[in-house]
C-alpha cells in the first residue's frame, strides 16, 4: 500500500509539472520549464523511494504499469479539475484497456520477482584489456 500511495503523490506532482502551466499561457516559457522543473524535484522525492520499497513485491514491470495507470487516473481528475477537460467516450476505452492490461500483468505466473536482486549482466572488460 505505501507504493501505491508514494507512486499517487509522486505523480500528482509530475501532472502538475507537466500540465499545470497550460492555465498560464502568458508566463514565458523559460520561467514555466524552471518552475515546472522545481515541481518534478518532488516527484522524483516520492517515485524513487515507491519503486525501492515496490520491488519485491512487485516486478518492475509491474511497478511500471501500476505507475501509468495512476498517471492516467489523475490525469483525468487532474484535467477536470484544473483544466476544465472532460473524458471523452473513446478515452474511457484506452483508459479500460490500460486498466486490463494491469490486471494481466498482475496475474501469477509462477514465479516469483527476484526480491532485491539486479539481473545478471556480463562484465565489461578492463579498460585498455582485450575482448575475448
Amino acid at each position: 500500500m505505501r507504493t501505491v500511495l508514494l507512486l499517487l503523490a509522486s505523480n500528482v506532482f509530475m501532472t502538475a509539472a507537466w500540465y499545470g502551466h497550460l492555465r498560464f499561457r502568458q508566463v514565458a516559457l523559460w520561467k514555466v520549464i524552471l518552475i515546472s522543473w522545481g515541481i518534478a524535484f518532488f516527484e522524483y522525492c516520492l517515485q524513487v523511494p515507491a519503486n525501492r520499497l515496490g520491488y519485491g513485491e512487485f516486478s518492475a514491470a509491474q511497478l511500471k504499469i501500476m505507475q501509468e495507470v495512476i498517471t492516467l487516473v489523475v490525469f483525468i481528475v487532474f484535467a477536470w479539475l484544473w483544466l476544465g477537460e472532460h473524458l471523452r467516450w473513446n478515452e474511457a476505452v484506452a483508459m479500460a484497456l490500460v486498466f486490463a492490461a494491469v490486471v494481466l500483468a498482475s496475474l501469477p505466473t509462477g514465479r516469483a520477482p527476484h526480491a532485491h536482486a539486479a539481473p545478471h549482466l556480463p562484465h565489461a572488460p578492463a579498460l585498455g584489456g582485450s575482448v575475448d
